[in-house]
């Protein structure tokens, strides 16, 4: 079985105005995250939502050190960009939707539950910063069993070096398959 994660694909990371903005690299893979994402609904996959939601005043969280606030609750930065809003708002019930605090999808969530009660053991990555959350994700996929997909056309970064770096790591380290 296979499931689909879509990560952190909101307002504050890919539009232009968003606080910690991939910009261009994000916003040229909406169409190809869109379709891989309309192709898991289709096939009734699991797919997930799995986006940041974090309090600037929280004074434990390490990533308020090193960005600036983003993916605040409560706020517009945290909707999902673009059509994907559109298609997620028109079908909601065929997602699930999972409010994360760390990089990682898997970090302080129920997601490996949830995964393993479906029987799911292909795990299918789209999303930004490919190498920040994206990557993170994969690493936890990698150390808990799964197989990895990284879909490479619906995935980007703030930083190129960082990305392409990540593309490398997740086939030549985690052994994921890239398409």
């Amino acid at each position: 079985m296979r499931g689909l994660v879509v990560i952190d694909y909101t307002n504050d990371f890919v539009a232009s105005d968003g606080a910690l903005t991939t910009g261009e690299p994000g916003q040229k893979i909406a169409p190809a995250l869109l379709q891989v994402t309309k192709d898991f609904v289709a096939r009734q996959d699991f797919v997930v939502m799995a986006v940041d939601g974090h309090d600037p005043a929280d004074q434990y969280h390490p990533e308020n050190k090193l960005f600036p606030p983003h993916n605040v609750i409560g706020t517009t930065g945290r909707h999902l960009y673009g059509e994907l809003a559109t298609y997620y708002q028109q079908n909601q019930d065929q997602f699930y939707w999972l409010d994360k605090r760390h990089y990682s999808a898997f970090c302080g969530t129920d997601l490996d539950l949830r995964l393993r009660e479906r029987r799911i053991t292909e795990l299918h990555l789209v999303g930004v910063c490919t190498d920040i959350c994206v990557l993170h994700t994969a690493v936890d996929a990698y150390n808990l069993g799964y197989d990895i997909v990284i879909h490479q056309d619906a995935v980007a970064s703030f930083d190129p070096v960082g990305h392409e770096w990540a593309l490398r790591h997740f086939q030549n380290t985690l052994g994921a398959t890239l398409v």
